[in-house]
């Protein structure tokens, strides 16, 4: 856990005993700008587990905000969820007062677990807040929206590499995880043609997706072994590990979780087993491109455009992967260091 003071600026670590609240600001890299990354808010084994959430999502939030081209570096907010624990917008304010302390050089939003009401929240006491309401990020979920339609454009861009062509049509995509991304990815995708397979653990969800999109049922416990062209790993990270990879029957890897690889070396072991891997920090960056949109005054046809370079993008990912013979992890992790170490 030490090893975070060789990379990051700032690990902060709070505590207001009186009201239950404890949380985690990680602070990765400001050499492109303010650090910017969501606050999520969720029970974890214990703290250790939590810090290190935070500091795997602010160094994924610096690699995404360079290679999307925003301003903008990597910071994480992660708020321990506890039976204990105070009223939900006490936690909020508390969170807001400690981000107001460093001046601008954390910028909050939406995640997993906290919703517009927790940012607006946030904002009575800092403005140093995004996905408030009547932003841009919070109307009609568009950074949802975005996020699964930078991954759509991602898949068509892994498709067309790995088969020369970035149709949809009859392609089989198996989808894990229907939260607010995962269920509108599966709506692109659906559209443009593609046969679905999903998972979720919310029984419900399974059932809505299955009845709108016509898609075929895993258990959650199947799905890396779903026959499929592309998996889109849509829920909580890590689960690109020795066991799920040596299971994959996929060709592409492509989705929106973020931290997707259980360690570095699991992109290397995609390549070997021949499996085209979509970096998630690219291919997710459309809630990012969203937010640098509105805190630089743009619109939702702005930010729309804007989302679209992910294609361009993940395309010079596979280039550089393919010339250097790198994992395609490596390569974005190279073209990335490139602009914020510079």
């Amino acid at each position: 856990m030490d090893a975070w003071r060789d990379e990051y600026e700032q690990l902060l670590f709070l505590q207001d005993r009186s009201i239950g609240f404890k949380a985690v600001i990680a602070i990765h890299n400001t050499s492109l700008g303010p650090s910017l990354g969501g606050c999520r808010i969720r029970q974890y084994a214990s703290d250790q587990d939590a810090v290190a959430d935070a500091l795997r999502l602010a160094r994924s939030m610096t690699y995404k905000s360079a290679l999307a081209g925003v301003p903008y570096g990597g910071g994480k907010a992660v708020i321990l969820a506890s039976p204990d624990a105070g009223p939900r917008d006490a936690l909020f304010r508390t969170l807001g007062k400690h981000i107001q302390k460093l001046q601008g050089q954390y910028i909050t939003g939406m995640d997993l677990g906290t919703t517009v009401a927790d940012m607006d929240t946030v904002r009575q006491e800092t403005t140093f807040v995004t996905d408030t309401s009547g932003s841009l990020g919070a109307v009609g979920d568009l950074t949802a929206k975005m996020t699964a339609y930078g991954v759509f454009l991602g898949i068509g861009a892994s498709l067309r590499r790995l088969f020369g062509s970035e149709s949809l049509l009859h392609r089989s995509v198996a989808v894990q995880g229907l939260g607010k991304v995962g269920y509108q990815l599966c709506r692109y995708l659906k559209e443009a043609g593609a046969r679905l397979t999903v998972t979720d653990l919310d029984a419900r969800l399974v059932r809505k997706a299955a009845k709108e999109f016509g898609a075929s049922v895993s258990l959650p416990a199947n799905i890396m072994a779903v026959p499929c062209d592309v998996l889109a790993p849509c829920a909580l990270g890590g689960v690109l590990d020795d066991g799920a990879i040596g299971r994959l029957n996929c060709r592409i890897v492509a989705g929106a979780a973020n931290n997707q690889l259980a360690e570095e070396r699991h992109g290397d072991k995609l390549r070997k087993r021949g499996i085209l891997y979509a970096p998630d920090y690219v291919i997710n960056a459309g809630g990012i491109i969203v937010t640098a949109s509105e805190l630089s005054g743009g619109d939702a046809a702005q930010a729309k455009r804007n989302v679209e370079s992910i294609y361009g993008t993940l395309t010079r990912v596979y280039d550089l992967a393919e010339a250097q013979s790198l994992s395609t992890s490596a390569a974005a992790n190279r073209l990335a260091e490139n602009l914020f170490r510079a």
